[in-house]
C-alpha cells in the first residue's frame, strides 16, 4: 500500500542468516511466536519436542536422555539448515545454561548471527489455562501438567553467567500475539 514501507526498512535486514532461539516454560506461547515469526521470515523452524516424540516412538525408553538426544538431533538438523544459509528458529524450553551455549556455540561455529526470545506468562491463571486446553498431537510425550511446569520452575536457571551476555528480548504473553509477534520481528531485525 502507499506509504507502507518495505519490510526490509521495517525490522531491519532480515536477509541475514540468523539463528534464533525461542526460550521459555512449557505453555508460554513460545511455540505460537516461534511458528508465526518463522513463517513470515520463511525460516526453518525446528522444534525439539516432536524428535523427543520420535525418539520414543523408535522403542527408545524414556529413562533414557531422550531430552539431551533431541537437543543434539535438533542442533545438527539447524546447523545443516544454517550451512545452507537458511535462518533456523529453534523451539525449546532451553532451561539450562548447557542448552543456551549449545546454541551460541552453533552460532559461532556457522558464523550467523545469535537471538535469544525468551517467552514468559506473567498471568498463572492464563498460563494454566492454556496448558489444560493444549493439544499437541505428540502421542509419545504427555501433554505438560500445570504441577510439570511448577517443577520446570526449579530447573529452569536464571540467565547468569555466560548466557547472560546472549542477545535477548523477554516478551510476556498475557500481551496480544500480534503485538508480540512484532516485538520479536523488531528484535530480530535490530
Amino acid at each position: 500500500m502507499q506509504g507502507e514501507q518495505p519490510i526490509e526498512r521495517q525490522f531491519g535486514d532480515l536477509s541475514v542468516t540468523q539463528l534464533i532461539v525461542m526460550a521459555g516454560l512449557p505453555g508460554a506461547g513460545k511455540s505460537t511466536i516461534g511458528e508465526i515469526v518463522g513463517a513470515r521470515l520463511g525460516a526453518t523452524v525446528v522444534s525439539v519436542d516432536p524428535i523427543e516424540s520420535a525418539i520414543l516412538r523408535a522403542g527408545i525408553d524414556s529413562d533414557q536422555p531422550t531430552g539431551l538426544a533431541a537437543y543434539l538431533v535438533a542442533e545438527e538438523i539447524a546447523e545443516k539448515e544454517l550451512d545452507s544459509g537458511r535462518t533456523v528458529i529453534v523451539d525449546a524450553v532451553n532451561a539450562a545454561e548447557s542448552a543456551r551455549l549449545q546454541w551460541r556455540d552453533l552460532a559461532t561455529r556457522t558464523d550467523v548471527r545469535l537471538r535469544v526470545i525468551e517467552v514468559v506468562c506473567s498471568d498463572e491463571a492464563l498460563h494454566r489455562a492454556r496448558l489444560e486446553k493444549r493439544e499437541r498431537g505428540l502421542p509419545h510425550l504427555e501433554e505438560t501438567t500445570w504441577r510439570a511446569v511448577e517443577q520446570s520452575l526449579d530447573g529452569y536457571a536464571p540467565w547468569t553467567g555466560p548466557s547472560s551476555a546472549l542477545p535477548r528480548i523477554t516478551i510476556d504473553s498475557v500481551e496480544s500475539l500480534g503485538s508480540n509477534v512484532d516485538a520479536a520481528l523488531a528484535f530480530i531485525g535490530s
